[in-house]
């Protein structure tokens, strides 16, 4: 997997990579000494192989705020992905470890990072899609079924152009399905951002959740 990722990191365009580390303690170092504008880590690392890369992104939300992390797992179990963002989904991304193979999809999701957004591997999103069994006490029932495809788009960190491309809608027509999300799940901060970060939570912690994939 390393070499794959080197492989990965050598070939990609405005990209360069300034540390390789081994381990939690001195991934934190490198970027103490280095302040890069991403990170790429395992979900696994040492000293405990369990979840260090998620307690790395914590870490640097507060030691560094400005700094990127993709995270990447074999596991398409949104439990994962909310560990990750309950401290903000801005610059944070849950990959699977597949998408290595996918280098286009993978160095996207790094420069997204950079720039302070969020990204959240499409089978994540599917898997949960399939198994949710949405309470008819949640705010998420009162949404109708194109709200929650736009939702669900929303909940990749998908900007409104992407969601009218993927969902074949107008710009304004996605517009209008958003605020009425937003209206619907009573979030009505001025803060666009926010309200897009905590509509997509609210999305992935709906449900049930399914079991890890592998």
């Amino acid at each position: 997997m390393r070499e794959a990722l080197e492989h990965v990191m050598e070939h990609a365009e405005q990209i360069e990579v300034v540390r390789y580390v081994e381990d939690r303690d001195s991934l934190l170092a490198a970027v103490a000494e280095e302040h890069p504008d991403a990170v790429l880590t395992d979900i696994r690392m040492p000293p405990t192989g369990t979840n260090e890369g998620i307690q790395v992104a914590h870490e640097l939300r507060s030691s560094d705020p400005d700094v990127g992390v993709v995270v990447l797992s074999k596991f398409a179990d949104a439990t994962y992905a909310l560990e990750l963002l309950e401290s903000g989904s801005a610059g944070r991304a849950y990959l699977l470890k597949e998408r290595v193979s996918e280098p286009d999809e993978l160095t996207a999701a790094i420069k997204a990072v950079a720039r302070g957004e969020s990204v959240i591997d499409p089978k994540v999103v599917d898997v949960l899609v399939r198994a949710r069994s949405i309470d008819a006490r949640s705010p998420l029932a009162e949404l109708t079924p194109r709200e929650r495809d736009v939702l669900a788009e929303l909940a990749q960190g998908k900007s409104n152009a992407a969601i009218a491309r993927s969902l074949v809608l107008t710009k304004r027509a996605v517009e209008k399905h958003i605020n009425a999300i937003f209206t619907k799940l009573e979030l009505p901060s001025p803060d666009d951002v926010s309200r897009r970060v905590t509509a997509a939570l609210l999305f992935l912690a709906s449900g049930e959740r399914p079991s890890g994939v592998e």
